[in-house]
């Protein structure tokens, strides 16, 4: 099968389309014909330096979602049969036509919905789904603040949001992001260029501030979030595109009883992993089918044009997800 390829660290540049040998599937696990694949930070990351990529999965192949056909069934699988349309998340691997996972890390695909766009929901769905509702309990009536509106997640999560009954509040860094937010059901977008915010989202919300945040952001940005969370508000960093140190007042922290939690996807064990997924299907993929929530597609490349897609996801422009078709 083709696949991409680190050679080397360093950037897009260094990667390679090569034949490599087609993975098969074990006890509990199917193989997936890729047909799409989007792009995450963590793809960067992978290729630029060592990175703690899953023992389970290819080392030097990146990518970590998909959407494909089942091919081929392992032994003990009795939900997939060969010919079902699924899509996921893996450790890594998702850079080539074929990859090997375990059978309850998938999701069915919904009728009608394509492979493009499927590709473009697993990492941004979970990830949104995961921090806001499962872990901060995210309910009707509430206000969550998403950070990085634009991206991948912040697209989902503000999607998710109104199906559940709750404002948002977004932030972006530049001003175009903001309005096509609002149209996915953002409630209020800030234009937040030196990375302040807490001011205007007090005001925003009577003084009370957000109920939960999602910050893919870090570093400085956890100051700011401390300082508008609402009482008893909960606050998931799933990102650190702003750094990894930030200054913490631990007062406000105590007196408002502010909870702040780290979560990440690819680290977690199987079984996390599993349950996870399994959530995804049964209270997200419905709401897709009924066309609640939708892929946000910002360009697709084909898989040998993986270096110039990372280029493009790289300049911070991009509005959605970027996809490989495969």
């Amino acid at each position: 099968m083709r696949a991409i390829v680190i050679p080397r660290f360093g950037g897009p540049e260094v990667l390679e389309l090569r034949q490599v040998p087609t993975p098969e599937p074990s006890r509990g696990e199917v193989r997936v014909r890729i047909r799409a694949t989007a792009l995450n930070r963590q793809d960067l990351l992978q290729i630029a330096r060592p990175y703690p990529v899953p023992a389970d999965a290819p080392q030097d192949v990146p990518g970590i979602e998909f959407a494909g056909e089942v091919d081929a069934v392992g032994h003990g699988v009795t939900e997939l049969v060969a010919g079902d349309r699924v899509f996921g998340l893996a450790g890594g691997g998702a850079f080539a036509e074929s990859i090997v996972v375990h059978a309850r890390t998938l999701a069915k695909m919904p009728d009608g919905l394509s492979f493009t766009d499927a590709a473009a929901i697993p990492e941004a769905f979970i990830t949104a789904y995961d921090a806001m509702v499962s872990q901060a309990h995210l309910a009707a009536g509430e206000v969550v603040l998403v950070h990085a509106v634009g991206s991948g997640v912040g697209t989902a999560a503000v999607q998710i949001a109104r199906a559940i009954g709750a404002s948002s509040i977004g932030t972006a860094r530049t001003e175009d992001k903001l309005p096509r937010a609002q149209a996915l059901g953002m409630t209020h977008g800030l234009l937040v260029p030196d990375g302040k915010f807490a001011d205007e989202v007090l005001s925003l919300t009577g003084g009370r501030g957000a109920d939960v945040i999602l910050d893919l952001v870090g570093g400085s940005y956890i100051t700011e979030d401390i300082s508008c969370a609402a009482p008893r508000g909960r606050i998931a960093i799933v990102g650190l595109m702003g750094g990894v140190s930030a200054e913490v007042p631990i007062n406000v922290v105590l007196y408002r009883r502010i909870t702040i939690f780290g979560t990440a996807m690819r680290s977690r064990p199987l079984e996390e992993k599993i349950a996870a997924a399994q959530t995804f299907a049964r209270q997200v993929v419905p709401l897709i089918a009924q066309g609640k929530l939708t892929a946000i597609v910002d360009r697709i490349f084909p898989l040998e044009s993986a270096a110039d897609a990372l280029r493009h996801m790289a300049k911070n422009q991009s509005f959605g997800k970027v996809v490989l078709e495969i």
